[in-house]
């Protein structure tokens, strides 16, 4: 839950963001009337994002026990693919991001397209609908915890709607560079996990080897059905009997995103340094 939760929270915020910019510009320019297009757009974003999870979902019923791990596994690292995007691209473009669908929305109106504005926020929107499917779809797959995964995501988003209400209206104050900062850290702590269990669905399919390589096996000390270990599965996917191959997954990429992403941070802050009327 709590995993998922940082994954509702982040990608909600994201989205209502961007229609909270698209509404607001409209209104700036004296175009209230378009303000329809922008939500049927945000239902269009919905809907295919409940239909995409849905097919993740129901999709693989019917197949083999190493079709279903082969096809969990590799959609797993799929996500965690996702989510790295996520991460690096927010880190990147959030500073433009408000620029670049204001820029959207002229091109929109100067090419008097009807559609056009209704495809802007579908898209904008439903990429970040297609990522938080996907990855809560994964992260139901690694922990078993449907209701509490799809819980903490839900509980994410309303908490992420209901903080746009509040910064749009004035009412509240939030450093968005540092929160997206620290949630990215965060995630990269999440992806990790998903990473090291898609390695090991890859591994029970038969695709993979060292299935009965264990690195350790600590289930009497951390049951998986203890409040702590539900915990660390949901937040972390800590697997108290793992494969050499999910924990050098695991430490591979918490050490490559994790050097990157700081090298990405430490160069954003230098050359906030250097322009800081830029910056």
């Amino acid at each position: 839950m709590l995993g998922n939760f940082l994954i509702g929270l982040r990608e909600g915020l994201e989205a209502a963001l961007i229609v909270s910019i698209l509404l607001a510009y409209v209104v700036r320019i004296g175009r209230r009337d378009l303000r329809p297009r922008i939500w049927a757009g945000v239902a269009a974003a919905v809907v295919v994002s409940l239909g995409f999870g849905a097919v993740l979902t129901f999709g693989t019923y019917g197949l083999t026990f190493q079709a279903q791990e082969a096809i969990g596994g590799g959609l797993s690292i799929v996500a965690v693919g996702f989510v790295t995007w996520m991460i690096f691209w927010m880190v990147r473009h959030g500073r433009t991001l408000s620029a670049e669908l204001r820029g959207g929305v002229d091109r929109s109106l100067a090419a008097g397209s009807a559609i056009g504005l209704v495809l802007l926020a579908a898209l904008t929107v439903g990429r970040e609908g297609l990522e938080t499917s996907l990855i809560i779809w994964a992260a139901v797959q690694a922990t078993g915890q449907t209701w509490l995964a799809l819980g903490g995501a839900v509980l994410g988003i309303a908490v992420a709607v209901g903080l746009t209400a509040l910064l749009s209206k004035g009412l509240l104050r939030i450093d968005l560079g540092r929160f997206f900062t620290v949630t990215a850290g965060l995630l990269v702590l999440v992806a990790a996990g998903v990473f090291s269990y898609g390695v090991h669905d890859l591994q029970e399919a038969g695709v993979l080897p060292g299935l009965r390589q264990t690195a350790w096996d600590v289930s009497a000390a951390i049951p998986a059905d203890s409040w702590y270990g539900t915990l660390l599965k949901g937040a972390l996917n800590f697997s108290p009997q793992a494969t050499w191959l999910e924990v050098a997954a695991w430490t591979a990429y918490v050490a490559v995103t994790g050097t990157a992403f700081a090298l990405v941070l430490h160069r954003r802050s230098a050359a906030s340094r250097l322009s800081p009327a830029t910056a």
